[in-house]
């Protein structure tokens, strides 16, 4: 203690005599005893952050000022202190009330309490721009490192150490670690922010945690949701506190009695009457799509060049998670414009971090996909937003600001945000739920249990795919596709390509589909153009095989020093971010490969060899993915389904068909119901593969067709001349010869 008083009194004398004020010798001999004897250390402890033992710097006190004057913040100490006494606590805040950010830093300070003898936090996000963002923001408030105690993990980035005691993640990469650790035991505090949103993955982890609560009594779940979801969560979790953080006045609201069919012109309409207006404040205009938020930029960037410079600069930036970088940055040049943020659904917390939107524009309707099982294709459906969702958008504007509804005030709107996993193909969740059957998780509690057809025809497909034993339990196959961020079809067309050693061609191709489409939508006018580019890639074997080339060519610029890869790939009208992305999950892949020690092999790509395997490894997976044209002019018969379907015009063959005809038999990546109704990605196979690699019993409960009975014909003719041969080559029979049907492989898949 003598030395804390020695250390504050030298300390305070020191300032002192520097001032060259005699108060200031004063004051530092007082503080200097007072630290020394109140703490007896040589600096107050409250300058000191407790979670590096670094002093402060001084944008830690201004960052905690406005954080003090955040909603969420009046509930810091209820929230401690329930914390401390339940497993489960739900928090219920508008987006911009501070909830996802101030939450788990309270959490980390909880865990910190107790040296972290329980673990650390993390935080699951639904986007992982958000995470990305989050994580920095926080450090920042936390006035430590990013990387280091505070860290982010999004898929194909990573930003954490051994130091990291709070960690934002895509709530896709949380519930992929319940696979190597099912009971989360890293972890103290698990936070699962945007619960509202009821993604598949975020409804999979609040239904698997109340397994992994009841053997970790220390464990604490945080549920972060805004007040209009909330009442889901309590009948789920039953008695749990409920905090709810009062949410400021809404901002003025103006509805419109306009119909629904023209409120995308109607918003861009209103952007510039608003802007034209002169009065302050940015915009946060709502639409249906990704595909309206591409479209209403390039529009908004022509009619921004046509405005008087009085007006000031109209700046469209995308706040939609799928399209980074579809409108024009914003630098400094920028600081005094107008800028409009353009997003759609899913994309409402991305404003916490914006506080200049004055104006909201609603159009109320957003564009879903919903699986049906029957046809195992998705429809794409426009339909009114969710009550939950259109409260969340009028708190953007805050009190001060205005919201613009394009849709009736009497409109009838769902009450919440559609479950996910009620729509979606739940293959890849069955999968998953299977394997975490396999460590020792077996009940899941659903919040919303999906439909009983859509879980039949996900363990027929596993079965299909042989990820299935006999027993119905995941087979090591079955464990082995779990271990791939792939959907089932192309984890099993990945393992095939082990044995038809064309790992190295089907591994650009898995990365190529699972990263975001790499054909750019070319500007209006440069359509023509455009596919002249996307020709010289093209490969005569189909859209897998050119999806390879523009790997290739792709990685070839990125060698050649001369050529600059954006340039590149503006020249051929494609995505370089795309490109960028697929070329990181392919590493990933491969990493996973070398894990499981499955075999790589050499490239070989363009012989006739390597054609064919990759066709066959192809059609281990996609085997239920096969269609007919059944009049020559490309109306496509799907197998599976019995439905008719036109080639995507981005296809290979649908550029060429007038010139060179469409094959008869293709197998396809992708089909929805659309107004384009057409299947995409798709590659030319012959008959005779098809009836190889497709497992027997799936061949057998094909529907009747045209194309099955031209299949069946071809079974046939090829069991008599295997007969024939067989007769010939043993003209001694000691045996009764077996029937064609039963000369045939009853193997489920080649790879078993």
């Amino acid at each position: 203690m003598n030395a804390g008083v020695n250390a504050g009194v030298n300390a305070g004398v020191n300032v002192g005599v520097t001032a060259g004020v005699t108060a200031g010798v004063n004051a530092g001999v007082n503080a200097g005893v007072n630290v020394g004897v109140t703490a007896g250390k040589i600096i107050d402890d409250l300058e000191l952050n407790r979670f590096d033992g670094l002093p402060h710097s001084s944008r830690f006190y201004s960052l905690l000022q406005k954080r003090q004057q955040l909603p969420v913040w009046s509930s810091r100490a209820e929230f401690l202190q329930n914390l401390k006494t339940n497993q489960i606590l739900l928090l219920s805040a508008s987006c911009r009330s501070g909830r996802s950010s101030q939450v788990p830093q309270w959490c980390a300070e909880f865990c910190l309490e107790v040296r972290y003898q329980h673990g650390v936090v993390v935080c699951s996000q639904v986007q992982g721009r958000q995470a990305v963002e989050l994580a920095l923001r926080v450090a920042d408030e936390m006035d430590v490192n990013i990387g280091h105690e505070v860290g982010y993990s999004v898929p194909l980035q990573n930003c954490c150490s051994s130091d990291t005691i709070l960690r934002f993640c895509t709530d896709d990469v949380l519930l992929r670690e319940l696979m190597s650790d099912p009971l989360l035991e890293h972890y103290g505090v698990v936070v699962i922010d945007q619960a509202h949103e009821r993604t598949v993955s975020t409804d999979l982890l609040l239904g698997l945690l109340k397994e992994v609560l009841l053997q970790r009594p220390e464990l604490r779940v945080v549920v972060l949701s805004v007040p209009p979801a909330s009442e889901t969560f309590l009948q789920h979790y039953g008695e749990v506190p409920h905090l709810r953080v009062e949410t400021p006045s809404s901002a003025e609201v103006v509805y419109s009695s306009g119909g629904r069919a023209e409120n995308f012109y109607s918003a861009l309409r209103l952007v510039l009457e608003v802007h034209r207006a002169k009065e302050p404040g940015d915009l946060a205009v709502f639409l249906a799509s990704e595909q309206e938020v591409i479209c209403a930029c390039s529009l908004l960037v022509k009619e921004a060049a046509r405005l008087s410079s009085a007006l000031g600069e109209l700046v469209p930036v995308a706040l939609c998670p799928g399209q980074p970088g579809i409108c024009p940055p914003i630098t400094e040049n920028h600081y005094r414009s107008r800028k409009v943020f353009l997003s759609c659904s899913q994309s409402e917390d991305m404003f916490w971090s914006v506080d200049t939107v004055n104006f909201v524009i609603d159009t109320g309707v957003e564009k879903r996909y919903v699986y049906n099982p029957r046809i195992r294709s998705s429809s794409e459906v426009i339909r009114p937003i969710s009550r939950c969702r259109a409260e969340i958008r009028k708190q953007l504007s805050g009190s001060t600001g205005k919201c613009f509804c394009l849709y009736p005030e009497e409109a009838e709107l769902p009450a919440e945000i559609p479950a996910r996993i009620l729509e979606a193909n739940i293959t890849s969740t069955v999968l998953f739920l299977k394997r975490m059957e396999v460590a020792g998780l077996g009940r899941c509690d659903f919040i919303s249990r999906p439909d009983p057809e859509g879980l039949m025809q996900a363990l027929e497909e596993l079965d299909y795919l042989a990820a299935l034993d006999d027993d119905g339990n995941l087979s090591e196959i079955g464990i082995i596709m779990s271990e791939f961020p792939l959907d089932p079809q192309m984890a099993k067309a990945l393992l095939a390509s082990c044995e038809f050693d064309c790992v190295n061609e089907v591994l650009t191709i898995a990365a190529m589909l699972a990263a975001p489409s790499c054909f750019l939508e070319p500007p209006f006018g440069f359509e023509t153009e455009a596919m002249k580019s996307h020709m010289k890639l093209h490969h005569p074997e189909g859209d897998h095989f050119t999806l390879i080339n523009i790997y290739n060519a792709f990685k070839r610029s990125q060698r050649e020093t001369h050529v600059l890869q954006e340039k590149w790939c503006q020249d051929f009208f494609l995505c370089c971010s795309a490109l960028r992305a697929a070329d990181a999950v392919r590493d990933e892949l491969t990493d996973i490969l070398r894990r499981l020690e499955l075999p790589l092999s050499e490239p070989a790509f363009g012989t006739k060899t390597n054609t064919l395997n990759i066709k066959r490894a192809l059609l281990s997976g996609y085997f239920m993915q096969v269609a007919r044209d059944v009049d020559g002019s490309g109306n496509y018969f799907m197998l599976s389904n019995k439905h008719l379907a036109q080639v995507h015009p981005l296809s290979a063959y649908g550029s060429r068909a007038q010139k060179l005809g469409l094959p008869e038999w293709v197998l396809f990546h992708e089909y929805t119901l659309s107004d384009l109704n057409c299947i995409r990605t798709v590659t030319h196979i012959q008959p005779k593969l098809f009836i190889q690699m497709a497992p027997q019993y799936f061949f057998y409960n094909l529907p009747s067709s045209e194309g099955k009975e031209l299949l069946q014909n071809i079974l046939d003719s090829e069991g008599s001349r295997t007969l024939k041969r067989r007769q010939k080559n043993q003209p001694v029979i000691t045996e009764p010869p077996k029937e064609p049907e039963e000369s045939q492989s009853s193997d489920r898949c080649v790879i078993q």
